[in-house]
Formats: C-alpha cells, structure tokens, sequence
C-alpha cells in the first residue's frame, strides 16, 4: 500500500464512520421521546428533578449511571421500594438506617411535603424510562452488601425443587427485586423486615388471636403478604405507616400466578 493509498484509506474510514456516528446520533434523538416517555413530564416530574439539583442528591446517588456512585443506584427505586415506604424515607431517614448498625447514614434531606411529592414523581418517570439495562451493574441496597447479610436457604432446596429453585432465583432479581428489601440472614433488617424463619413466623402469625387478615395457614400468609401487604399489618413495627404496609402493593399485576407460587414455595424453605 502506498503512502496515496494509506492516506485515501484514513480520510475514506473517517467519512464512513463519521457517517455511521451522525447516522447513529440522529436516530437516538428520534427515539429520545419514546424512550423516555416524553409524555409522562408532569410539573410534579418537572419540579422534582429541580429538588434533586437542588439538594445535590447526584453528589452521592447515581440515576442511569450518571452521579457519584457513592450511595445506591436510584434508576429503578420506585419499583424496588415503593411509593409509602420513599415517602416515610424522606420524611426521616434514621428511622430506616443507622450508621452503627448499617454502616451507612442518609442525612436528612429536611422536604417538604410537596417536594417529597415531586421527588417521587421525578423518581418514578425515571424508574419507566427505557435504559435498555444501563447501567449493567447499578449498586443496590441489597441484603448482600451489609456483613452477615448472606443469604440462608434451606441445604439443598433449590436444587432438588424446580419451584424452589426459580422461586429462589426470581428473588433475587430485578423485578421484583425482593432482595433489595428483605435480607434472608437472621437480625438484618433493610426496607423491610429479615426473611430468616419466615416460615415459622407465618405459621405461629395465623394462628395468633391478633391476626386479622384471611389466610388460613403459612403458606396462604405468604402469599398474602405479597398478593396483599396492607390486609395484616404486624403491630409495633416500623414497616408500614398510615394503615398502609411500605410492601408495594401491585405483585397481583406484575407477577404471574405461577411466580407467586414460586416465591412462596422458596419462602417457605426459610424456617
């Protein structure tokens, strides 16, 4: 190849891909509304991104791998949290966390009731925008980053138990993200309570004088608790407020009948 040739080659593969970026540009633009439902930006969602600038919340939290990766990725947190259990949140985070217990501290943010309003709604239209899984790897409140968090199953289950095992599986994964809550380790309490001896629980739960809700046995309480969070709420605990549990209360659309089942049958190895 001669020097006339190489330097035609640059100039030719430059244009080309030059070409191939514009190209690739203008089509991402094209999507941008769709993508982001455009036409979900109510003034709520509007004023709620001026409250997050504003508190300087992306100095610690990260939303669609943008922010300083110090504190847990918020892209997705409406789904894995919910509406009542934010809200609580933001009216007082030490209630939730405790830097001794937790190792981590959520200074309070000190909103008003309006702005905690529209920070979850600005949460939320992000939570629905089509990230295509950006980012691969977005740090979680999990029960797996907090010592003595990991999980305990029963030795053996899942492997020899299909339902188990996808029960298992469907737990730990995004959605329904039941694990960025609930710790299966014994004494780890996150958003809600440590699932370690849920079935025991469940069992002396429905047979108790105090319950009130329409399940019959241990199983039929899990699936209760997930079907239909605010039909019993235990008393003396810091999971629910307002005569609403913090559980999201929309597993009946978002999950099939046959994951429902699935999470139960691997609830209910954790004795």
């Amino acid at each position: 190849m001669t020097k006339r040739h190489t330097r035609l080659f640059f100039i030719g593969g430059t244009l080309l891909f030059a070409l191939v970026f514009l190209a690739l540009t203008v089509d991402s633009h094209r999507q941008f509304d769709t993508l982001t439902n455009a036409d979900r930006i109510t003034p709520d969602v509007a004023a709620g991104k001026d409250v997050w600038h504003r508190k300087n919340c992306i100095n610690c939290h990260t939303l669609l791998g943008e922010g300083a990766y110090y504190a847990p990725d918020l892209t997705k947190i409406t789904q894995q949290r919910g509406e009542a259990y934010l809200r609580a949140f933001l009216q007082n985070p030490s209630q939730f966390y405790s830097e001794q217990v937790h190792r981590r501290l959520m200074p309070n943010p000190n909103l008003a009731e309006d702005e905690i309003t529209q920070v979850i709604a600005f949460l939320d239209w992000v939570s629905n925008i089509d990230n295509q899984g950006w980012p691969p790897r977005p740090i979680l409140v999990s029960g797996g980053s907090l010592r003595g968090a990991e999980a305990v199953s029963q030795p053996g289950a899942a492997a020899s138990n299909e339902p188990i095992a996808l029960g298992e599986a469907l737990f730990r994964q995004t959605p329904p993200g039941c694990f960025a809550c609930h710790s299966t380790a014994a004494g780890v309490a996150l958003a809600g309570p440590s699932l370690a001896g849920i079935a025991a629980r469940a069992a002396a739960r429905v047979d108790s004088a105090s319950y009130t809700g329409a399940a019959r046995d241990a199983e039929g309480y899990i699936r209760e608790s997930i079907e239909q969070p605010h039909a019993y709420l235990v008393p003396g605990t810091m999971y629910s407020a307002g005569g609403r549990s913090f559980m999201p209360d929309n597993y009946r659309e978002t999950l099939t009948q046959d994951q429902i089942a699935q999470l139960v049958a691997y609830l209910m190895t954790l004795q």
